[in-house]
């Protein structure tokens, strides 16, 4: 939805604003806050259940440890494979003799399973199947054309875990998932089970056959095997057919063989000969609840387990589609990420050249006077920092201090330090943009420089920002700000921030001729172009964007002059960081709405419509919106996944990070101390960014209007030993 459009005004306090700012905000905030949250609970959920029915398992051949058999009965170990531990006395059955129950172990696979049915079927043999819940859970359909068909579904736990290993309610827990899975898939339970990693019973040791009397006490009846063909082995068709077949010539057999877990074509071309050779010998084929002699082991659900079991395997495949998603999503950002990264290094050194041969190649410079704009709304703490660092200045200046009805004692501070050339230009509040209008209006000179009340100049600063407005078809120029107060931890990311992204950003879209934003801090323009564009406007919170779109649209060129420094107050508290960022991320949002039609027109506006908007959509809101895919996903990778992989891939994409924030701070000079926040920025700081930027699309869908967010100053900049720009 398109971000609705208002004009943002920093109003002074009345008696009925707070009444109505109490009446409207609740439920807006509410909106913002509680939809996040409940997207970040939603993607958390989804992440647990697919990675709880992902989970991977070894097959049946990895077997425990020799245990003791202590416990266990003669009549089992010496019994049949089928083994009834429902009653006080366990019993255990045999394949009647010239009979061989056919089972397959860990599907349903939605490859290997329909190849395995397609043979059995062929053949009219019946087949008995134990599943998992997870894959039952994941492929639904596959179990459902099993049971058509007329196979036996038996039970394999859900996970595939070692249950002599678990604790009881873990049992549980498998065993429930996995009926409910099986309700939600085709409506049945079953009283079948097969533990895992299971074999004869002979091999049965003390362990897990108390585990097997446990399962006795649930009502299950425990299917164990006469001949392993260990086709998981992948020894060849023939290699199955052999192992398959019955040791002693007329008895019968349980034979396991798998549909699942692997590359499962040997087993499917072993069953094209074993069915028709045991066959030929006077073999049939049953299942184990004819083998036990019972009409059937599974059975119908009632409607409260159906739909418990409908609602956990629609869980599941939501899970399962989301993830998918999320894989594509995480590609996609990734490659994006990468691509921003190598086109940033690409262009940010083009520019760097051809920047040193535009000023190699410039004729005279500009020297004729400049208008400097202050707009200022209780800026005390600073103020005096700004102007005497104007004053100070190498370049003929006229400084224009609006006070836009600041309270406490802004403008009286300004006129006190009685500097040459300093206009107090006193009036009642009314945002921003109107401020600077006045200010604009009052210059003298066709050549106007704004910037912040809480920024700091250095000399050649203004000197520097004028100079590509020897070409008369420049419009406007952005200088380089930097973070003035970067002592703590919060302006050091930051800090790192404002080279590494905006201004190398800059850089390449000063190259690609479609520069979004003029900082407030530090932008020179020509009065000429202003009147143009249609001055400054209050329809955005973001007013420098607002402007700089327009003068694309007019047809005007914008420069990018890396060496016009000036230092700027960066928030000194995550939450007037977020007031800030919000404001931006927000007034970008209006701004670029505004602008949309640059998309259609022709000349430098339609460039800048069809270059740099779509840039500014994919770099600066897609991709920051999709990023947090990157860290939920290494989160779910260590914990869940491959965790060498994960920190592999982690690091791979912090080294692309910190290559390119070692050459931005090249080029502007600065020195590489601060780069050791950078990984605790990643962690840390990015997250901030993420939210904020969320925050700010919930507010454009939801059409709140956001008001002007002014920061709180300490006054704290300092102006640093000056980095000098260096060439690539």
């Amino acid at each position: 939805m398109r971000p609705r459009l208002h004009r943002p005004v920093r109003r002074a306090p009345t008696s009925s604003g707070p009444r109505r700012s109490r009446a409207r905000l609740p439920s807006r905030h509410r909106f913002r806050i509680v939809v996040p949250l409940v997207l970040l609970a939603f993607l958390v959920s989804v992440l647990l259940v697919e990675a709880y029915t992902t989970r991977g398992f070894a097959g049946d051949h990895v077997g425990r440890g020799a245990r003791s058999a202590a416990g266990v009965p003669r009549e089992v170990t010496e019994g049949g494979p089928i083994v009834d531990t429902t009653r006080d006395h366990p019993r255990t059955y045999r394949a009647p003799d010239k009979t061989v129950v056919l089972t397959f172990d860990d599907g349903p696979d939605p490859t290997w399973t329909p190849r395995v049915r397609a043979v059995l079927d062929h053949y009219g043999t019946p087949g008995t199947f134990f599943v998992t819940g997870q894959q039952v859970a994941r492929h639904p359909g596959v179990l459902r054309r099993l049971i058509r068909s007329g196979h036996e579904i038996g039970v394999h736990t859900f996970s595939h875990r070692d249950l002599t290993t678990l604790s009881a309610s873990e049992v549980d827990r498998e065993l429930a998932l996995t009926q409910l899975a099986l309700a939600g898939a085709a409506g049945i339970n079953s009283s079948l089970l097969r533990m895992p990693y299971s074999s004869v019973p002979s091999a049965l040791d003390g362990p897990a056959w108390s585990m097997a009397r446990r399962l006795g006490d649930k009502g299950y009846i425990l299917a164990f095997i006469d001949q392993d063909t260990n086709d998981w082995r992948r020894p060849g068709a023939r290699a199955i057919v052999e192992a398959a077949t019955p040791r002693t010539p007329g008895r019968g057999a349980v034979v396991l063989l798998h549909d699942a877990g692997g590359d499962r074509s040997q087993t499917v071309e072993a069953l094209k000969t074993l069915i028709p050779r045991l066959e030929a010998q006077g073999y049939r084929f049953t299942t184990l609840a004819d083998a036990l002699g019972a009409a059937r082991l599974t059975g119908r659900v009632d409607t409260a387990d159906l739909w418990q079991g409908r609602i956990f395997v629609a869980a599941v495949t939501v899970s399962r589609t989301v993830v998918s998603v999320a894989g594509v999503l995480l590609l996609v950002v990734g490659s994006l990420v990468l691509a921003r990264c190598a086109l940033l290094l690409v262009l940010a050194r083009h520019h760097a050249r051809r920047t040193r041969r535009l000023r190699d190649g410039r004729g005279e410079p500009v020297t004729r006077p400049v208008s400097v704009v202050v707009p200022a709304y209780n800026e005390r703490p600073c103020i005096a920092k700004t102007l005497r660092s104007l004053a100070a200045g190498d370049h003929p200046v006229e400084i224009i201090v609006v006070d836009d009805g600041s309270d406490d004692g802004t403008a009286d501070l300004a006129e006190s330090l009685a500097l040459e050339g300093v206009t107090v230009i006193r009036r009642p509040n009314g945002g921003k943009s109107s401020a600077l209008n006045t200010g604009i209006l009052r210059a003298s000179h066709d050549l106007v420089v704004m910037l912040d009340a809480d920024t700091v100049f250095a000399p050649s600063t203004v000197h520097r920002l004028v100079q590509p407005f020897a070409d008369p078809g420049v419009g406007a120029v952005a200088g380089n700000a930097k973070v003035g107060n970067r002592r703590r931890l919060l302006g050091r990311w930051q800090h790192i921030e404002y080279v590494m992204g905006f201004n190398l950003d800059r850089r390449a879209y000063d190259l690609l001729r479609c520069l979004p934003t003029i900082p407030g801090a530090v932008g020179a323009f020509r009065a000429a172009a202003l009147r143009d564009a249609g001055m400054m406007s209050g329809d955005t919170l973001a007013e420098d964007t607002d402007i700089t779109m327009a003068f694309h649209r007019a047809g005007w060129e914008i420069r990018y002059a890396e060496d016009a420094l000036a230092w700027t107050e960066a928030p000194a508290s995550p939450r007037e960081l977020w007031r800030q960022r919000y404001r931006w991320s927000y007034g970008t949002m209006q701004a670029a709405w505004k602008h949309r039609h640059a998309l259609l027109e022709r000349g430098h506006a339609g460039h800048f419509g069809r270059v740099g908007l779509p840039l500014l959509a994919v770099f600066q809101i897609l991709t920051p919106l999709l990023a947090p895919l990157i860290d939920i996903l290494t989160v779910y990778g260590l914990v869940f996944g491959n965790r060498l992989g994960t920190m592999l891939a982690w690091t791979g994409v912090l080294a692309v990070q910190a290559v390119c924030a070692v050459y931005a701070f090249h080029l502007d000079g600065e020195r590489l101390r601060p780069l050791w926040a950078l990984p605790l920025q990643q962690v840390l700081y990015r997250q901030l960014m993420y939210l904020v930027l969320l925050q700010a699309c919930l507010t454009a869908i939801n059409g709140y209007r956001l008001p002007w967010q002014r920061l709180k100053r300490s006054g704290e900049v300092m102006l640093p030993a000056q980095p000098s720009i260096r060439e690539p």
